[in-house]
This record gives structure tokens, C-alpha cells and sequence, in this order.
């Protein structure tokens, strides 16, 4: 396999895809934040005094997709066409479950927006929480399925 951000001199340097062809890229991510009981359930019925920790929780998660390229040096900044953050409240295990999917036309992968989106979704549910739990744990963050470009689709095994 050839690494692509690399110059000649083995430094590290932004892909150029300009002549890359445009087509319609969509990118699944999804990770959780495990929490106490009371920390769920405070979130669940709005209890918490910063406000509605979902509800920011989301829109800091478009905004992270839309930021990416500004936090990992060779991100490319892409147009987004759409961004989507979806939570599964799982009580049975004290965590929210986080999905994010991010859509773009473009010349290079979206990926990065979805994984960051989900990374800074889970991020805003700590801040808002972490007077009443520090212990509240951010895991499995992945990318669980990617469409468009060379590639073609990706899927993780055991997610669709």
C-alpha cells in the first residue's frame, strides 16, 4: 500500500484530489458514552442544569463536522450537503449510543467529518455532564460505513 501524505522527502504534506472526479459520499460513524444510572437518567428527563444535553449535544456534533478540517492538519475542507447526529438511549447499559452521518458531492472522502462529529458529540455530552459524573467513559468510536469515491463502499462487519 502507498502512503499518500508523504512528499519526496518523506515529509507530510495534503493529498492533492483535484483531479479527482466528484461523486456523492456519504459517511456512517458511530460511538458511545457510558455513564452512571443517575447521569442517564437526569439526562433522559432533562434534569441537568446546563439544559438540554441532547439537544446541544447535537448541534456541537454538526458543528464538529463542519469544523474538521480546521483540528486534523491534512483534512481536506470539504462542502458537507448534509449532517445527521442520531442517539439510542441504552439503559440497560447506562449509555447513549451516538451515529453520526455526514454527506457531501465532492472529491474526496468524508469520513474524518463523521468520525470528528461523533468525537465531538460525545465530548458535549461529558462537558454538560461532568459536574454530576466524571467517571462517564467515551468508547468504540468508528467508522461503520462509507459510500462513494474509487473505493467504492465500505461496511463494517457487523454493524448493518
Amino acid at each position: 500500500m502507498e502512503f499518500t501524505h508523504f512528499n519526496e522527502n518523506g515529509k507530510a504534506k495534503m493529498v492533492e484530489v483535484g483531479d479527482k472526479n466528484d461523486t456523492k459520499r456519504i459517511a456512517i460513524a458511530r460511538g458511545t458514552i457510558r455513564m452512571n444510572v443517575n447521569t442517564l437518567k437526569m439526562i433522559s428527563e432533562g434534569q441537568m442544569k446546563k439544559g438540554d444535553v441532547l439537544s446541544v449535544a447535537q448541534v456541537a456534533g454538526i458543528m464538529g463536522a463542519k469544523r474538521t478540517s480546521e483540528v486534523i492538519p491534512m483534512c481536506h475542507n470539504i462542502f458537507i450537503t448534509g449532517a445527521d447526529i442520531r442517539f439510542e438511549i441504552d439503559e440497560e447499559n447506562n449509555s447513549i449510543h451516538i451515529e453520526s452521518e455526514v454527506k457531501t458531492i465532492g472529491k474526496t472522502g468524508i469520513e474524518m467529518e463523521a468520525l470528528n462529529s461523533v468525537s465531538i458529540t460525545a465530548l458535549t455530552i461529558y462537558d454538560m455532564c461532568k459536574a454530576v459524573d466524571k467517571n462517564m467513559v467515551i468508547e468504540n468510536i468508528r467508522l461503520v460505513r462509507k459510500t462513494g469515491g474509487k473505493s467504492g463502499e465500505y461496511i463494517r462487519e457487523g454493524e448493518f
